[in-house]
């Protein structure tokens, strides 16, 4: 097996992607495991600071790494929170207050739009010309009042009409088949199934 440095220190998302690609014959590990500390993300966009953490933890474990960003953008605000979704509210982190923000941001605007979104990138070596990049995106609304008690995040404000509840009232293996990192995983498997260098027909 080949071994993989995910570049994260969250045990969920580590025993995600190792389920995830241990039938494709690799070994993942978290940066954790290797000492290596996270990077920084200063950039603008998902994908540049996915990058950005993929070749953090490739050039300093000499190994392929693999990295995720994600977020919740509202159109409505120009796009916010996106990248700054986890620090929306400042640091320390907090949902809560992160929640609470975003609640009195859009307290007056009408169209609550919004989507969640997940972007990965791969990279064999910090070198690699060709990062493979996979992408989810999950569409809902935001609502003003919380429901729910599972999931993280903006998940309790996040609706589904289609659905009828937010992302906090789904089952948590309902809500890993559907969310944007699901759907990011499954085309970034499907991608690496095919082989890292060439193109799925």
């Amino acid at each position: 097996m080949r071994r993989l440095v995910l570049a994260s220190s969250n045990p969920g998302k580590l025993r995600e992607f190792h389920g995830l690609l241990a039938p494709l014959q690799w070994d993942v590990v978290s940066q954790t495991t290797l000492g290596i500390g996270e990077a920084e993300e200063p950039h603008m966009t998902f994908l540049e600071n996915a990058l950005a953490k993929a070749r953090h933890v490739a050039s300093l474990s000499g190994l392929p790494a693999l990295a995720d960003d994600s977020g919740l953008c509202v159109p409505a605000l120009g796009g916010e929170p996106g990248v700054q979704s986890a620090r929306y509210a400042g640091e320390p982190r907090s949902d809560q207050r992160n929640n609470d923000k975003l609640v009195q941001a859009l307290a007056s605007v009408e169209d609550r739009r919004a989507f969640y979104v997940c972007v990965l990138v791969f990279v064999e070596s910090i070198q690699d010309p060709v990062p493979l990049v996979a992408e989810g995106r999950w569409a809902g609304e935001m609502l003003l009042l919380p429901r729910g008690d599972d999931g993280f995040g903006y998940d309790p404000l996040f609706y589904l009409p289609e659905l009828g509840c937010t992302a906090a009232e789904l089952p948590p293996d309902r809500k890993n088949r559907m969310s944007h990192r699901a759907q990011a995983l499954a085309q970034f498997h499907d991608r690496l199934r095919c082989g890292v260098t060439t193109e799925c027909p």
